[in-house]
């Protein structure tokens, strides 16, 4: 079976297609439009479809529309209600609802040649359910799913369990309750831009004391039956709200962390409660935008009763347009294949990327290893562009689509801060070589997503103080020959020359753009960031290499 999955109706709108079960191609349309997160959050957008990643998709795998047995979209305006039954305050809610009623004739329009009737619509919650439990590593066998995000049709959470490729639901939580929504209201107080900036948020709490975390609890609490209830925190009462350029105080990181607190708490707690309600279920497998709180998945990691925790790595409601082709796709009759990784986007040919760098005149060498030239660079505190194999699927840079730097140097730290344009307080990422992970950090390996924080042992905090948080942890990516043959020669190679075996590695872009994605992106960044290399597939444009031919 050949199915599209189409996420459209919130933010990060994406495409997926999934044949005979298996993830062959999956996209951001932000990617293409160059537009961070695709659009803004509100009712007005919801008719806007990832036209350019769909068309993608389908002529990646040269599959036509016609060929289609079913297009699935994320989202199911049949099980909605009155706005105001549901606690919500927005009178233009009725318009995302009558927009996503009409995907089916929006979609025809954007893929000619759809027949509308191809259309399934999937409930929001069962998208990202299946994200995580149809593509995690088990594929949906002996897997407990839960999924906490903003808002869904009528709710902001799922916990249920996967058997043989069929979904249980086991519990909901019904708006106006929602973890998502409360982090969303949090970043917007904290003078950042809810729907798109809460890992800020999580960033700046480990600046902070939660200490209003007593309030807290007594407002977001976990009820018996696996559900809970957040009632209105009047944020302006325990500190005044920040302006978007506004001083950062001691009172907001303190408000940050007694958010990032008991919202940590309150996910264990639903965790406990779904591995009982699951009969104990081995692995957990987690999803939506609240699933991205990587400190809080390292908690239920390292507290939880799981065997395993898997997150999907497209978490926030990217990820549904995957999900929904899955769903789809095992209603349709196949059985669903372990995602093979988050490089399912678009990617180009040697001969493709030379011609490019022809194009634009510069001049360029092509050595023996790009990876040992890419490692000679770093160990001499350059900063590389490293541009490899096909774009990333999520918000995480996993070495496709990197900026990488030398973890040793405490100056690291706020040099690519300022290379990226952005706020000195948040940490820069470790990619390390999985087989020496454990020596260096402790918390959930292998970790190849960068999903969960891990503690870096005492010993290693002054030889990798650029990845080193305030806190003491870093977010982890561990790299494996087997899956990431490339970059783990480039680490490899690295420690030969310093003995470290880390890099620094943070997305290739800048703030408030989208992450890098075609050979011509990567060389304008190229040429307007103080970058030393630029490592476009096995191709190697050194600074001061701008202007002239071949």
């Amino acid at each position: 079976m050949r199915v599209l999955g189409i996420n459209a109706i919130f933010h990060d709108p994406a495409a997926a297609l999934v044949v005979d079960g298996r993830v062959v191609a999956a996209a951001e349309e932000e990617r293409f439009s160059r537009r961070k997160h695709g659009k803004r959050p509100v009712p007005f957008s919801a008719w806007e479809l990832p036209e350019l990643s769909a068309a993608w998709c389908l002529a990646s795998a040269g599959i036509g529309v016609d060929e289609l047995d079913a297009v699935a979209y994320s989202f199911d305006p049949a099980l909605c209600r009155d706005q105001e039954s549901l606690g919500l305050a927005d009178p233009w809610d009725w318009l995302r609802v009558e927009y996503a009623t009409r995907a089916p004739q929006f979609l025809a329009a954007a893929l000619p040649g759809l027949d509308p009737a191809k259309v399934r619509f999937v409930p929001h919650h069962v998208a990202h359910a299946a994200s995580a439990g149809l593509a995690a590593p088990t594929a949906g066998d002996d897997t407990a799913v839960l999924v906490l995000d903003g808002r869904g049709e009528v709710a902001s959470h799922l916990a249920g369990r996967y058997d043989g490729g069929e979904l249980r639901s086991l519990r909901t939580q019904e708006l106006p309750h929602s973890l998502g929504l409360l982090y969303e209201d949090l970043t917007r107080h904290l003078g950042f831009l809810h729907s798109s900036d809460e890992y800020k948020v999580m960033a700046l709490a480990s600046y902070g004391r939660p200490r209003h975390l007593g309030l807290l609890r007594d407002l977001v609490r976990v009820t018996d039956d696996g559900g809970f209830t957040v009632d209105r925190v009047e944020w302006a009462s325990l500190t005044k709200p920040r302006e978007p350029d506004g001083e950062m105080t001691e009172d907001h990181a303190d408000l940050a962390a007694s958010v990032q607190t008991r919202i940590e708490e309150v996910i264990l707690d639903l965790a406990r409660w779904l591995h009982d309600a699951s009969a104990g279920a081995s692995t957990l497998a987690m999803a939506g935008g609240v699933a991205l709180n990587c400190v809080a998945n390292a908690r239920v990691a390292a507290e939880g009763p799981y065997e395993r925790v898997w997150v999907q790595p497209a978490a926030g409601d990217a990820g549904t347009a995957l999900g929904a082709a899955l769903h789809v796709a095992g209603a349709l009759g196949d059985r669903s294949v372990p995602m093979p990784g988050a490089d399912l986007g678009r990617g180009w040919s040697d001969e493709e990327l030379e011609a490019e760098l022809r194009r634009a005149a510069l001049p360029y060498t092509r050595p023996a290893s790009i990876a040992a030239e890419a490692a000679r660079v770093l160990a001499d505190n350059g900063i590389v562009a490293w541009y490899q194999g096909r774009s990333e699927y999520g918000p995480r840079a996993l070495g496709h689509r990197s900026l990488l730097a030398h973890p040793g140097d405490p100056a690291t730290t706020a040099r690519m801060n300022d290379v990226k344009g952005r706020e000195q307080f948040r940490p820069i990422a470790p990619m390390v070589r999985a087989e020496r992970a454990a020596d260096i950090f402790e918390g959930q390996l292998p970790s190849p997503y960068m999903l969960f924080v891990h503690r870096v042992r005492p010993e290693w905090r002054d030889r990798i103080p650029a990845v080193t948080h305030v806190d003491g942890t870093a977010r982890v990516q561990t790299v494996s020959p087997d899956t990431e043959p490339l970059v783990a020669e480039l680490l490899a190679e690295f420690e030969r020359l310093t003995g470290l075996p880390v890099v620094v590695n943070t997305s290739l872009n800048t703030a408030g753009r989208p992450m890098v994605d075609t050979p011509r992106e990567a060389m304008e960044l190229f040429g307007s960031a103080p970058v030393e290399l630029l490592a476009l597939g096995p191709f190697a444009v050194r600074r001061g290499a701008l202007g002239g031919g071949r």
